[in-house]
C-alpha cells in the first residue's frame, strides 16, 4: 500500500470518529440552550455513549497500525504539508487517548453531564453543597485521567497539555509571576486616580434591543450566519460542529449593558477563528484551533483591542445612542469610552476590566493546582476562593454565586483550561501589534466600521492553518518571537496612561 492509500484509509477510518464527537457536542450545546432541565440524566447518558464509542473507535489497533506505517514516510515531507501535519496531530492525540480507558471517558462524560445542571441550580440558588459532590467526583476522575496520561514534573502538566500543547505548569507559573510583578503597580496607580463615571451603563436596557444591536455588529465584523447562529445560555460559550456550523451564545442582563455586548464580541472572536479554517481540513482532526491560548487570543483581540477601542465606538456609538436615547442620549462619546474601560476590581471574571482580568485567572490557576495536588479539599474551596480574591483583588464575595460558582468550567471537567485565558491575552497583543505594522490604516478602518482587511489578515496568518501548525509555530511565523508579555503590558500602559492621565 502506497503512502497516499494509507493516508486515505486513515482519513476514512477517522471520519466517523469526528462525526460521533460532533454529535455529542450538538447534544451538549442543546443542553446549555434549549433542553428541559428534567432531561439532564438521560442527556448525560447519551453523551457518555457517544464519547465512549468515539474513543473506542479512535484508539483501535487499526489507527495504530496505519500511524506506524505512515510515520516514517511523513518524516520526509514538508512538516507544514497536509499529510505531515495530519500524521503528527493524530499521533499526538492517539498517544494520549490510548492511555485512557474507554470506561473512564464514559464516566467522565456522564458525570459532567449531570454536573452541569447541578452547577446551574447551585449557582441560581447560591448553594455550593448542591454542586460539591459532583465536583468531588469530577476531581477524582480528572486525577485518574492525569495519572493515566502521564506527566513530567507535576500532575497538572497532563491537564494543561490537553488545552495548551507543549506548555508546562512551571512555565505558566513563571509567566504569571513576572506579569503580576508588573501588573500590581499599574493597578495601584490607576486605583489612586479618580474613577470615571460608568453608572449610565447600569440601568434598564431592553434585552431585545440589546440583542438586535449585538446581531448587527456580529454581521459587520464578518460572522457568517449561513454557517452559524447565536443563542442564550447561563454562561456564554462558542462551539463548532464543523467549519460550516459554528455557534455562539451570550448572556443578557437588563441592568448591565456591557454584559451581553462584550460576551457576544468575545465569543464571536472564537467563532471567526473556527469559520476561517481551511475547508480542505473539514472532517479531520486538523479542523480546530491550534491551542486554546491561540483561540483566546482571537476572542480577547475582538473583545478588547477592537471592541473597547475609541475608534470602534466612534463608528458604533451613534447607533447605540439611537437604540437607547433615554439612557445614552446625553452621554458624550468620551464619557462612554472611559466608562466601558473603567478599571475597578470586581468579583465576576467575565465582567472584569482588561487590566485586572488576569488576576482572576491567577486565582483559578492556583486553586486548580491545589485541588489536583490534594492540598485543597472541595469542601474548603469556597473559603479558599474568597481568601484568594481578597488577597489579589481586595474584594471578598458575599455569596458563592458571585464567588466559586460563577464559572461553568469545572462542571465541564475543564480543569487546566483557565491559564489559557491569560496566555490568550498576551498573544492577542503580540498579534495585534504585528497587524498594526502590516496594516497601517487599521484603526482608521475600524473607525469606519470596516473589518474585512483585518479579518483577512487573521484568516491568512492564523485561522486558515487550523491545527496544521502549533500555536508556538504560528506565533513565531507571525511575530518572529515566542510568547512575550511585553506587548500586552505596553498596550495597557499606553491606553490607560491616557485614560487615567497617569
Amino acid at each position: 500500500m502506497v503512502m497516499q492509500e494509507r493516508l486515505d484509509a486513515l482519513l476514512c477510518y477517522l471520519r466517523p470518529v469526528q462525526d460521533l464527537r460532533a454529535a455529542a457536542e450538538i447534544l451538549e450545546w442543546d443542553q446549555e440552550t434549549y433542553m428541559p432541565a428534567g432531561a439532564a440524566a438521560a442527556r448525560a447518558r447519551q453523551v457518555a455513549t457517544l464519547r465512549k464509542m468515539a474513543h473506542e473507535l479512535f484508539t483501535s489497533d487499526r489507527v495504530g497500525t496505519l500511524l506506524d506505517a505512515l510515520a516514517g514516510e511523513a518524516s520526509d515531507l514538508d512538516p507544514c504539508s497536509f499529510a505531515a501535519s495530519l500524521v503528527r496531530v493524530v499521533q499526538r492525540d492517539y498517544a494520549r487517548a490510548v492511555n485512557l480507558p474507554a470506561a473512564l471517558i464514559a464516566e467522565l462524560a456522564e458525570t459532567t453531564g449531570c454536573a452541569k445542571n447541578a452547577w446551574r441550580e447551585a449557582r441560581a440558588t447560591d448553594q455550593f453543597d448542591l454542586f460539591a459532590p459532583h465536583l468531588e467526583k469530577i476531581l477524582e476522575l480528572t486525577v485518574r485521567k492525569a495519572q493515566a496520561l502521564g506527566y513530567g514534573v507535576c500532575l497538572y502538566d497532563a491537564l494543561l497539555d490537553e488545552f495548551e500543547p507543549e506548555m508546562r505548569t512551571a512555565t505558566v507559573a513563571e509567566v504569571f509571576r513576572a506579569l503580576r510583578e508588573e501588573l500590581v503597580p499599574i493597578v495601584k496607580s490607576i486605583a489612586a486616580c479618580p474613577a470615571p463615571d460608568d453608572a449610565f451603563l447600569y440601568q434598564a436596557y431592553d434585552t431585545s434591543t440589546q440583542w438586535d444591536y449585538g446581531m448587527r455588529v456580529l454581521r459587520d465584523i464578518g460572522y457568517d450566519f449561513a454557517c452559524g447562529r447565536q443563542d442564550m445560555s447561563t454562561h456564554p460559550f462558542s462551539t463548532s460542529f464543523s467549519i460550516t456550523d459554528v455557534r455562539i451564545t451570550t448572556r443578557m442582563d437588563e441592568r448591565a449593558l456591557p454584559v451581553a455586548f462584550f460576551s457576544t464580541l468575545h465569543e464571536a472572536g472564537h467563532a471567526l477563528y473556527e469559520q476561517g479554517i481551511d475547508l480542505d481540513l473539514e472532517g479531520t482532526l486538523l479542523a480546530d484551533g491550534a491551542s486554546l491560548g491561540m483561540h483566546e487570543s482571537q476572542s480577547r483581540l475582538w473583545e478588547n483591542q477592537i471592541g473597547r477601542s475609541r475608534a470602534f465606538w466612534r463608528y458604533y456609538y451613534p447607533a447605540l445612542q439611537a437604540c437607547f436615547p433615554r439612557q445614552l442620549g446625553g452621554v458624550p462619546l468620551g464619557t462612554f469610552y472611559r466608562g466601558i474601560n473603567k478599571v475597578a476590581p470586581s468579583l465576576i471574571r467575565v465582567e472584569s476590566d482588561e487590566v485586572t482580568y488576569n488576576l482572576h485567572i491567577m486565582v483559578r490557576f492556583e486553586l486548580e493546582q491545589a485541588l489536583v495536588g490534594g492540598k485543597l479539599a472541595v469542601a474548603e474551596l469556597p473559603d479558599a476562593w474568597n481568601d484568594r480574591m481578597e488577597e489579589y483583588l481586595g474584594l471578598r464575595p458575599r455569596t458563592n454565586t458571585e464567588g466559586v460558582l460563577q464559572d461553568i468550567h469545572w462542571s465541564l471537567g475543564a480543569i487546566g483550561y483557565f491559564p489559557t485565558y491569560t496566555l490568550g491575552n498576551l498573544i492577542s497583543a503580540q498579534l495585534f501589534e504585528r497587524a498594526h505594522a502590516e496594516l497601517p490604516g487599521l484603526m482608521d478602518a475600524i473607525g469606519q466600521g470596516a473589518f474585512r482587511e483585518l479579518l483577512q489578515w487573521l484568516r491568512s496568518n492564523i485561522h486558515v492553518h487550523g491545527r496544521k501548525l502549533s500555536a508556538s509555530k504560528i506565533l513565531r511565523r507571525v511575530t518572529g518571537g515566542d510568547l512575550d508579555a511585553r506587548p500586552w503590558l505596553a498596550y495597557i500602559r499606553q491606553k490607560y496612561r491616557t485614560l487615567y492621565d497617569l
